[in-house]
């Protein structure tokens, strides 16, 4: 990972950071120069960001080196897009709010180094901690905050949300067996429920601009200059890496926010895309329009944008198809069009991941452990028995046929799913959440199958001592 720090200087940044926050609180309390963005000294909310730093995510990177590998890579990663953010606000806090293209201009580091954090995730799917990829990639578009109006605070609250799915897994797995991944997810979490409080204070209806100093151009640099005796805070980290040339279509997708900017749309009016209205786990009548797949867990969608955040890295071609065994997991990937995929040579110890398949069919003949279908489309899956679960996110018109037992399946984020059960498997525990059009299928004495419809929409009412929620029927 070119964009990765040693240890060592990673534990002298933090301390860096730390220091300078303590001196820089030290002299506005002294000087009471930090109230005005206008002031010579660092802006009042730069200055909070600063603690934030210093705080939550200082925790943060210490806790990832301690578990280190792939996580700690990551929070590099994540720390440098947090230092990016924090230079657009010394800029913002000493310019005036810049014309469209040039604020689209300035956003792009930060829209970059958020590609870099979910390529990082999509090139190491194998990765033993691929649930806390999961979780930083899915959360980190939060960053996009600044570009947010009039609700920025209600923007970085979804992002969260999305990423409360993978942490809620890591905390089943290690909540009895390591408490260092369980302070992770508290500490990765904190950034975001502080930063929330953060906007609330400073930028409730949008990024703050100073009334005064220079309009702010596509190449504006503002090097704070704190009063006599104070360090300025450190650098920034060097650049990540750049985003891979392989930049997938989901990747594409989930940057949708930023290439939106960069096409030169005014910021408030691309808010149509993130409007409840536009969310098709709330408005049921969009499924049948063709909009984009969603692609990772996400609250909202958005049109395929226009151009790359980075124009500069052409598309790539499709990732290859993959069937094969790793380890202990089969991964199959990028299938098109294939009607005939089978594993048949199992052990119920192995797991089965199926990522991105379309317009495919694939049966798994014996037991296995789980199997794992995300980011699929019109995908058929037939297999004999699971001991543990069966888990379809991020997915749209797929079909799953039971022949033997399962005991949980788990339906998240998912548009369209048809769930035929066995005799044997009619006691599975079906669980679902943010998803729409599923449908249970019981085997009939005739073997045929009758359709029962999962509920989407429930009743809550407050009975004096709790909330009572039911189902409603939807008429019509």
């Amino acid at each position: 990972c070119a964009g990765c720090w040693p240890a060592a200087d990673m534990e002298r940044l933090v301390e860096r950071l730390e220091k300078a926050v303590e001196r820089l609180e030290t002299v506005c309390q002294g000087s009471g120069m930090c109230g005005d963005a206008s002031a010579k000294g660092v802006a009042q909310y730069v200055q909070a960001f600063d603690a934030l730093l210093a705080g939550p995510v200082a925790e943060y990177i210490k806790i990832s080196k301690e578990v280190g590998g792939d996580v700690q890579k990551h929070a590099e990663m994540v720390h440098a897009g947090l230092m990016s953010e924090r230079a657009l606000l010394v800029v913002a806090s000493q310019h005036q709010q810049p014309s469209e293209n040039a604020f689209s201009d300035l956003l792009k580091p930060i829209s970059e180094q958020i590609q870099a954090v979910q390529n990082f995730r999509e090139k190491n799917r194998g990765s033993k901690l691929f649930n806390h990829l999961s979780a930083v990639s899915e959360s980190i578009p939060a960053l996009g905050w600044v570009a947010m109006a009039p609700k920025p605070g209600p923007y970085v609250k979804e992002m969260t949300d999305a990423a409360m799915f993978y942490t809620n897994r890591i905390l089943k797995e290690y909540k009895d067996v390591d408490k260092k991944q369980v302070d992770w997810v508290k500490a990765y979490l904190s950034i975001w429920t502080e930063l929330q409080a953060y906007i609330k204070e400073y930028h409730t209806t949008g990024l703050t601009w100073s009334k005064t100093g220079p309009v702010a151009t596509a190449g504006a640099k503002a090097a704070p200059a704190p009063p006599a005796g104070v360090a300025p805070p450190p650098p920034g980290p060097p650049p990540p890496p750049a985003p891979m040339s392989s930049s997938t279509d989901d990747s594409a997708s989930r940057s949708a926010l930023f290439a939106q900017i960069n096409r030169g749309e005014g910021i408030t009016s691309g808010l149509r895309h993130v409007s409840d209205d536009m969310k098709t786990h709330k408005n049921p009548a969009l499924k049948n329009q063709g909009g984009p797949v969603r692609s990772g867990p996400k609250p909202f969608t958005a049109p395929k944008p226009a151009c790359n955040a980075n124009p500069s890295h052409g598309s790539s071609p499709k990732a290859p198809p993959l069937l094969e065994l790793e380890g202990k997991k089969w991964r199959v990937e990028n299938q098109e069009n294939a009607t005939n995929l089978v594993i048949s040579d199992t052990e119920l110890k192995q797991v089965a991941y199926v990522f991105k398949c379309t317009n495919s069919t694939l049966q798994i003949k014996g037991k296995i452990n789980s199997i794992t279908l995300d980011n699929c489309k019109k995908l058929g899956l037939v297999f004999d028995d699971v001991v543990g679960i069966v888990e379809i996110i991020n997915s749209r018109d797929v079909k799953v046929q039971v022949m033997g037992k399962v005991p949980t399946i788990s339906i998240n984020k998912t548009d369209g799913c048809h769930v035929y059960l066995s005799k044997n498997s009619l006691d599975c525990e079906i669980v679902s959440a943010k998803s729409s059009e599923m449908n249970v299928l019981i085997p009939t004495e005739g073997g045929d199958f009758t359709e029962f419809p999962v509920p989407e929409q429930f009743k809550t009412v407050w009975n004096g001592q709790k909330l009572v929620t039911t189902v409603t029927e939807i008429a019509g």
